[in-house]
């Protein structure tokens, strides 16, 4: 197997081409996983790159990640993407030789926490599972993607519609709005909702923000920006930024105007998506990682994911495996004391407004 590592935006036709072809034969068929993804972090962020893995046959594999520091190695677009791997024929390869990738790519560690199911390159690395709700829709009735929620929660489904009917009395829903207005709104929004919760912003990060705008305007069978708003009249009360491939809705980016709290637009925009994306013939929506109640009230069941990371046998790996340790105490240390976690979050957010 020879290996290539490459930037992202300097892969020629040919090398596109295959790669959405090896992502169209693997399941999950993540947007997360192709090209039009790495290729759009890669013009914000200078430490993406690509490995593309060629055997005999041509190429066999992709393998995006980004180079940090030290040869320590994360997930491109780490912190938003939510589906991470090699995509390929080589995906499958023995396990263990994960680490001879990561010597072809300059790394010393690889560290994931989206690992796609399947991926026996990087099985050993893997410490702990966690699960990613889906709703599976391909095969069930546009109209009656609730069926297999519970009655309580159907009820109040169509309680909150007829509410939201009655007070509006024009509610409308687009599946793929076009223009930049309705995501910037939903960039506003979704900033406010992350600060009242004292979270960090992702959205002022400029690299971040940089990438959705980008999506937004990609389409692709690999990988499209799909922005879904729910309106009364002209007036947006409820937004959604994901990406989709022929057969994967990734739910991503979702926020709504607080004003219309009371009949819970998010909910009801979930509803519409999931309707929509039936009749598009998606196969399934996947709503990411998390235990929001709303993503257990429609669930259908569940996607594996994987946490950890792969090292070489290096002294070089180890050092760099005890840094990230002990950057991973500092963390929880702040994280589980609420002053110093307010503290953090708040400096760190007003560095992202700053910029560099």
């Amino acid at each position: 197997m020879r290996t290539t590592v490459v930037r992202p935006g300097d892969l020629d036709g040919a090398a596109l081409a295959a790669w959405r072809t090896l992502l169209g034969r693997q399941e999950p068929a993540s947007p997360f996983l192709s090209p039009e993804f790495a290729r759009a972090v890669g013009r914000h962020r200078s430490g993406a790159r690509v490995a593309v893995l060629e055997d005999g046959h041509g190429p066999a594999g992709f393998f995006p990640f980004e180079r940090r520091a030290l040869g320590l190695g994360r997930p491109i677009g780490d912190g938003v993407c939510d589906c991470q791997g090699l995509v390929g024929r080589a995906a499958g390869a023995e396990p263990g030789d994960g680490a001879e990738l990561l010597r072809a790519c300059g790394l010393q560690v690889w560290q994931f926490d989206h690992l796609a199911d399947g991926q026996d390159l990087f099985a050993p690395g893997v410490v702990r599972r966690a699960a990613s709700p889906v709703v599976v829709c391909g095969e069930t009735d546009p109209a009656d993607v609730l069926a297999h929620a519970s009655a309580a929660f159907r009820r109040d489904v169509r309680r909150k519609e007829n509410r939201l009917a009655r007070q509006t009395g024009d509610v409308r829903f687009v599946f793929d709005a076009r223009g930049p207005e309705p995501l910037e709104t939903l960039m506003a929004w979704k900033s406010a909702q992350y600060r009242e919760k004292g979270r960090i912003d992702h959205l002022a990060r400029p690299w971040i923000a940089g990438v959705l705008r980008e999506l937004a305007e990609v389409s692709s069978p690999s990988c499209s920006g799909v922005l879904s708003v729910l309106y009364a009249g002209s007036r947006p009360l409820a937004c959604h930024f994901g990406l989709r491939s022929r057969s994967v809705l990734a739910y991503w980016f979702t926020a709504y105007d607080p004003a219309w709290s009371f009949c819970s637009p998010g909910i009801l925009l979930l509803v519409r998506v999931l309707r929509a994306a039936a009749e598009a013939g998606l196969h399934h929506v996947d709503l990411g990682k998390g235990d929001d109640r709303y993503k257990h009230s429609v669930k259908t069941g569940d996607l594996a994911l994987g946490e950890g990371q792969v090292a070489r046998p290096t002294a070089r790996a180890a050092l760099r495996t005890l840094q990230s340790d002990a950057a991973g105490r500092a963390r929880r240390l702040v994280t589980d004391r609420p002053v110093l976690r307010g503290a953090a979050v708040s400096a760190l957010n007003a560095c992202f407004r700053r910029g560099p």
